[in-house]
């Protein structure tokens, strides 16, 4: 066998195939299209919501939306990156599981509007639930800002362990700020 045809099967054995769509109680998560620019653009464009994620600017707009709709649509981002929407198709939020490297990571905003209310927790307990069970050997790092506690909270519930605290550039709010760096192990998955 050819060292190109090993190295492409090595990379699929890596990859939980291609983005799925996961109904759960209150929500559907589904493959992004290029209408929800304008519901990305909204949610980002809200500085509470673009204050705890590390690459998003500040001002946000709609051609910011549309140039990261492009590249996800593109296929050339290896990983799910998952609408979060209501019953009725509303763009709410993001799930995403990408490969950095070597490496799964997890990230995920909701808008404000539907915070407090479990959303989040439902629908980063379907997508990991999926990926552990495509991917039953696979590690998934994540992390947030320090003081976004909601979010950790969301983590640990889930069976992340914190693994290392360091600082993290934020391009939203233009300076470093510090950061909890997590891990879930397969085994660890909790099912809230």
């Amino acid at each position: 066998m050819s060292a190109t045809v090993l190295e492409r099967r090595s990379t699929e054995d890596r990859m939980p195939g291609p983005c799925p769509v996961i109904t759960s109680r209150r929500l559907v998560l589904r493959p992004h299209r290029v209408s929800d620019a304008d519901s990305i653009a909204q949610s980002l464009a809200d500085f509470s919501v673009s204050r705890m994620l590390a690459r998003v600017p500040q001002p946000y707009d709609r051609e910011d939306a549309r140039n990261w709709l492009q590249i996800r649509l593109s296929g050339s981002s290896p990983g799910w990156t998952m609408a979060i929407t209501t019953r009725d198709d509303v763009h709410i939020g993001i799930v995403s599981l990408e490969l950095r490297g070597e490496s799964w990571h997890l990230g995920y905003w909701l808008n404000r509007l539907h915070w407090g209310k479990g959303i989040m927790t439902e629908a980063v307990d379907g997508v990991l639930d999926l990926f552990v069970r495509r991917m039953p050997d696979t590690e998934v790092h994540s992390g947030v800002f320090a003081d976004n506690s909601a979010s950790l909270k969301i983590q640990q519930k889930l069976g992340f362990r914190i693994t290392n605290c360091n600082e993290l550039f934020n391009l939203a709010r233009n300076s470093m700020v510090p950061h909890i760096e997590t891990l879930l192990r397969p085994e660890d998955l909790r099912r809230p």
